[in-house]
């Protein structure tokens, strides 16, 4: 299988005669929440174009995340309820939360070229330049530029935000921050923790035999429960498997491919538990999303701290790291003498499916990201915005997914391997504020950021759901059509105004207390973990 063409980034070489770009809006981001925005914001009359730093469009979403995470779906509405509409009519339902990569793919695709907005792919950002406390342009690695009067970074790192010099957090805060209960380091969580006894050396039971690939060690008495550090939730690509005979390539052995890589997850099937595979989401035309579950799964923990601020040259080793640790685990547990028979036969029914990613072997192009650069605003959202603590002012929609942050890191404790990190607590309908999109007045007056806002990382663990940033993302259209209306700065958007054009799109910007909803009982019910 030739992967060449599978990449995060490939250096661009500096055009002849580069292009410009001059409109209303750029948006950089071809992201569900970059293509809700910029839509929210043709539709108000503005010029608008997309660049996109990778070679294509719909995000996570269009790249194997099909089993929606959506919380209480009453919450959700405007142009986020409109693509689920859309991916019905692509399957000739009502509407459809379970979908297919290139059925993703294909209605953004449409969507945006039903409101003329062109996107410019393969555009890396190199230097941000800024006047009087507003961007003016973006410079690409190639020599392209882009120029308005407004911008949105809605990438997932948050590169265009921090290149304009806004301030932002990496990693947990500790509690005593922002006053939360489960932010910072977290021992002791009964979700994804290890069923059963693992030895984590390479010598069962010999210390000096060093660690398993994956584990690392931990002085005794420096953890501290509620602390903060560097690290952040664990990375993965959502797979896109299939049964099906006629469609499915079986598992190719990746580029660089090490057997004893997986020895912690041979060692845990070996002592009884064989989970890995668990979390099969089914989707339409006999495909699933292959996402983590359990302790030893597709989440390839402490592979990504230097992720949020690393170079695209960084970026890109951690990128193929974790596609040969993904793949190279389908291919271990299917061929690999070593694993039960049962195990091999029952992983080799599933394969790529040959319809999806062509052009890049039939592998998911996106990474999932679940957290990068968190923007620090006038107005940070806490897990006491989730549990009800605190109600944000200047709502532009609802996030309702339960605070769900993945393992951060995998430890030795008293000789045996332990999972940290893994938070998911029931949460009902809260408010995001407007004011956490919003940099400071005095970093920057034409900026929203609604991908990676201002917030803790554990409210960001329920914010980052992706029917949540589309939402985000048409309000962020939304507040710099106004801005661009009056002449004003995002900062000085009138909320009541901006309201009155929301509710008038349809976006929910209050829960109604009278919709039956069980937080508890849909965390359970949950047919996916994002």
């Amino acid at each position: 299988m030739d992967y060449n063409k599978l990449k995060y980034y490939e250096p661009a070489e500096k055009m002849a005669q580069p292009f410009t770009v001059k409109e209303d809006l750029i948006v950089y981001g071809a992201t569900p929440a970059g293509i809700t925005c910029a839509i929210q914001a043709k539709k108000m009359g503005l010029s608008v174009a997309i660049s996109e730093f990778s070679r294509h469009i719909g995000g996570i979403t269009a790249s194997g995340l099909g089993a929606t995470d959506f919380g209480a779906k009453e919450a959700i509405e405007g142009l986020s309820r409109e693509f689920y509409k859309r991916i019905g009519d692509y399957y000739g339902q009502e509407e459809q939360w379970t979908f297919e990569p290139k059925a993703a793919a294909a209605v953004f695709k449409k969507w945006l070229a039903d409101y003329h907005i062109p996107v410019y792919c393969n555009q890396h950002p190199a230097k941000v330049e800024k006047e009087d406390k507003k961007i003016k342009r973006i410079i690409m690695e190639n020599g392209c530029i882009f120029e308005g009067s407004f911008f949105v970074d809605a990438g997932y790192e948050g590169d265009l935000m921090a290149k304009a010099g806004v301030s932002y957090a990496v990693g947990r805060e500790p509690n005593t921050e922002y006053g939360e209960t489960y932010n910072g380091i977290r021992f002791g969580e009964p979700h994804h923790k290890f069923e059963l006894r693992v030895d984590p050396y390479v010598t069962a039971g010999d210390r000096g035999s060093g660690l398993l690939p994956g584990v690392e060690e931990v002085a005794a008495g420096s953890e501290v429960q509620g602390e903060g550090d560097h690290r952040i939730q664990a990375y993965n690509f959502r797979i896109c498997l299939t049964k099906e005979p006629e469609n499915r390539i079986p598992f190719p052995k990746p580029p660089f491919y090490e057997g004893d890589r997986y020895a912690l997850l041979l060692r845990y099937i070996q002592a009884g538990v064989w989970d890995a595979l668990n979390l099969h989401t089914m989707l339409p035309n006999g495909k699933t999303d292959l996402n983590n579950y359990g302790a030893v799964s597709t989440d390839f923990i402490g592979g990504n701290y230097d992720w949020p601020d690393g170079s695209f040259e960084k970026r890109e080793e951690i990128f193929q790291e974790h596609f040969n640790y993904n793949l190279g685990m389908l291919y271990f547990l299917s061929h690999d003498v070593r694993v039960p028979d049962a195990i091999r036969n029952e992983v080799s029914e599933w394969g790529l499916p040959a319809d999806e990613f062509m052009e890049t072997g039939h592998w998911p192009h996106q990474l999932y990201i679940r957290e990068g650069r968190r923007m620090i605003s006038d107005y940070v959202m806490t897990d006491r915005n989730c549990l009800g603590q605190t109600t944000a002012g200047e709502s532009i929609g609802l996030a309702s997914y339960q605070m769900d942050s993945h393992h951060c890191r995998r430890v030795v404790i008293d000789g045996a391997c332990v999972n940290e990190g893994d938070v998911e607590i029931p949460i009902s309908p809260y408010p995001i504020s407007l004011r956490s999109i919003r940099p400071k007045a005095e970093e920057c007056t034409n900026l929203l950021v609604p991908v990676c806002l201002s917030s803790s990382h554990i409210a960001f663990g329920s914010i980052r759901m992706e029917p949540v940033f589309m939402i985000i993302g048409q309000s962020a259209g939304a507040a710099v059509s106004l801005a661009f209306e009056k002449g004003s700065s995002v900062q000085d958007v009138g909320y009541g105004e901006l309201r009155d054009v929301l509710l008038k799109a349809g976006q929910v910007l209050e829960w109604d207390e009278s919709v039956e909803d069980d937080p508890e009982e849909r965390m359970r019910s949950t047919f996916g973990r994002g």
